[in-house]
């Protein structure tokens, strides 16, 4: 217990004293983890809501693909991300291995199928009469999905939370992509587990503090705004 009190302890004096490094890797988490959870939010919607109302032969099975994706293992999509951002890979003259944007693509693929599976659900479950009133009121397809998002937008953003929470507290794909290399690719879970190696637990113990106030407080905003929108 005298290390995890001294762990919160450094982190509040790592906080308060302006150190660079540390305000840059909490910088650097959070973008990275907003970037991943706005293309997963891009690519995890609009699949979502198209299973969730569209009738066609192979419709189960790729609910349940996105249903198994949701548990899709952080480990082995940095190694397929990485396989294919190797020098020797289809995508390597990207240039892309060992980057942020290595760390958003990987950390897109774990939360789109999140994103995917919960909007499905949250179009699933509205009233089917509300969609055959948009349609005898004579709303275009894309008028007609607009307006059942509008209607799940509470489930969405319960959408957004569990994306964005998957992403920001993922280390095995980050490590993997990234490289955990300071100053550009270090975040505050692969920063910990560096520090965990080293034997420095009150700054590892500092680093997950800070980690978790970081998803505490953007979790809660997501929160506030729904609750809001509900009222």
């Amino acid at each position: 217990m005298d290390e995890l009190w001294r762990g919160l302890g450094e982190a509040g004096r790592l906080l308060a004293s302006g150190d660079g490094e540390v305000w840059g890797i909490v910088v650097r988490s959070l973008l990275i983890s907003l970037a991943a959870t706005a293309v997963s939010l891009g690519l995890g919607v609009p699949v979502g809501a198209g299973l969730a109302l569209a009738r066609f032969r192979g419709r189960a099975p790729m609910v349940g693909l996105v249903h198994a994706g949701m548990g899709l293992p952080p480990v082995g999509v940095g190694l397929l991300v990485s396989l294919l951002l190797w020098r020797s890979g289809p995508l390597g003259g990207l240039g892309l291995l060992y980057t942020p944007a290595a760390m958003v693509l990987a950390q897109a693929i774990i939360a789109t199928p999140i994103v995917a599976g919960l909007t499905l659900a949250a179009v699933q479950g509205l009233d089917p009469r509300l969609r055959l009133q948009l349609q005898a009121l004579g709303a275009s397809r894309a008028q007609t999905v607009g307006w059942l998002l509008r209607e799940a937008r509470l489930p969405l953003l319960a959408a957004v939370i569990a994306g964005f929470g998957a992403v920001i507290s993922e280390v095995g794909a980050a490590i993997m992509v990234g490289g955990n290399i300071r100053g550009e690719t270090r975040v505050l879970t692969t920063a910990t587990v560096l520090e965990v190696g080293r034997g420095n637990f009150e700054v590892a113990i500092a680093l997950t503090a800070v980690l978790l106030a970081l998803t505490f407080g953007v979790t809660l905003a997501l929160t506030l705004l729904q609750q809001q929108r509900r009222s």
